[in-house]
């Protein structure tokens, strides 16, 4: 026997569904409302099975304890530090494990913009389950949305947490689906770059240390950041250059060195193709 709801120490809200429909025609709200949220701590013999579709999207992290979810694309384990995120109007469900219960915070969603929030974040009911390395920081989000949810029915807090969910989304987004061996090495990769933005790192030597070809690992980086290696690379350059430009006295040439430039000519094409203007133009520009 199951128990959806009803745990000591829990906390849970639900929004009235006429407000619900209120709120889908609110300006900056209706792209995405926050209908039900809440935690369930060591929820011990927790469950739902939803055979009829419900309309909202299900998002549930999981910070201590197991647990499982199904779709109709098979069923999942749930460990603490992942989080399952359920397709509106699919068939599903989930449930804690009866050894080591699961802790969960967990949100409803809907909105015209929850589609297009899944889609860059690639849910699928294949991968409804994705490991994240921000737990915490998610966590205090859907923490923010409950408390602005006990505070009132306010169009100023379903706004706020409607603000909070975004934020939610817009992390997971920017976490894809990870947990296997080469998405965590392409990560590794990116960090690498983003720690040594001076130096001159072949791809070669980041697809070595990935234990992959250079042409498998350039493919895989595509993937999953969303460009090639050396244009990521420049980016971080640029970004490194602007702080540079904008809070140092270092000439260009200094400049272009420390964010492994060695021809500061080139360094200063590089900018501009960026920025659209060169350096000392930028450094003259008016900010803030």
């Amino acid at each position: 026997m199951t128990i959806e709801e009803g745990f000591p120490g829990q906390r849970m809200q639900v929004l009235p569904r006429p407000r619900v429909r209120e709120a889908l025609r609110l300006p900056g709200v209706s792209h995405l409302v926050v209908t039900d949220a809440g935690y369930f701590p060591d929820a011990r013999n927790h469950g739902r099975r939803r055979s009829a579709p419900i309309d909202e999207a299900v998002v549930m992290l999981c910070v201590a304890g197991r647990g499982w979810c199904e779709t109709s694309g098979g069923r999942f384990n749930v460990t603490a530090g992942e989080v399952v995120i359920l397709p509106p109007r699919h068939p599903h469900a989930y449930g804690a494990d009866k050894r080591e219960p699961w802790t969960i915070w967990w949100l409803h969603l809907t909105g015209r913009d929850l589609a297009e929030f899944l889609d860059a974040a690639n849910v699928t009911v294949e991968q409804p389950v994705r490991t994240i390395s921000e737990r915490y920081r998610v966590a205090a989000l859907v923490s923010e949305v409950l408390t602005w949810m006990e505070r009132d029915t306010t169009t100023a807090s379903i706004t706020a947490a409607s603000g909070a969910a975004w934020h939610l989304l817009s992390l997971l987004v920017a976490q894809p689906s990870s947990g296997d061996e080469r998405s965590d090495s392409i990560d590794e990769a990116a960090e690498y770059l983003r720690a040594h933005v001076g130096e001159r790192v072949e791809v070669s030597q980041l697809a070595a240390a990935a234990n992959l070809s250079p042409s498998h690992f350039a493919a895989l980086f595509r993937q999953r950041l969303g460009m090639p290696v050396l244009r990521y690379q420049t980016q971080l350059r640029m970004a490194r250059a602007r702080e540079l430009l904008d809070h140092t006295s270092l000439s260009i040439a200094q400049i272009s060195e420390r964010v492994g430039y060695a021809d500061s000519f080139y360094f200063a094409r590089q900018f501009r193709a960026t920025h659209g203007m060169t350096p000392s133009r930028y450094r003259e520009e008016h900010k803030g």
